[in-house]
């Protein structure tokens, strides 16, 4: 996990760079004069980014009290954790989820109308998904 909390840092530093002369770069365009906001916007955010990133990252490391196993290089791959959490085997909800997520993009960029019809897909959706293991072959 420090490899990527230093990649994040880096690259804050690297959008840094490049956010900098891009608005040195713009102001000195003899057609144009001004800071090109649409550009220096986007990298200033992508820095923002990296640094929200990193923080973050470095947190959890040094929260979880040093490297995880999987960061060793000489250790096992029984030395992980077993238990990674509960997955929903042969589940369709997902892909009923992305289909509607998909017709309500479509609803927000073609016609709204379409939007009517993706509430209900979604919410149907995420009952499903959520319940899905209080009844059927699965159930508790």
């Amino acid at each position: 996990m420090k490899a990527n909390v230093n990649l994040f840092w880096i690259l804050a530093g690297f959008f840094a760079i490049a956010d900098v002369t891009y608005i040195v770069w713009s102001l000195n365009d003899p057609s144009h004069g001004t800071i090109e906001w649409a550009g220096a916007t986007a990298l200033t955010l992508s820095v923002l980014l990296a640094l929200f990133l990193g923080f973050y990252l470095n947190r959890v490391h040094r929260h979880q009290g040093g490297e995880l196993p999987e960061d060793i290089l000489s250790s096992n791959i029984d030395d992980g954790d077993p238990e990674l959490g509960h997955f929903a085997p042969w589940s369709w909800w997902p892909i009923i989820l992305a289909g509607g997520g998909a017709l309500m993009m479509l609803g927000l960029s073609v016609g709204f109308w379409i939007s009517f019809i993706a509430v209900p897909v979604l919410v149907v959706s995420v009952v499903g998904w959520t319940y899905e293991f209080y009844r059927g072959y699965h159930a508790h």
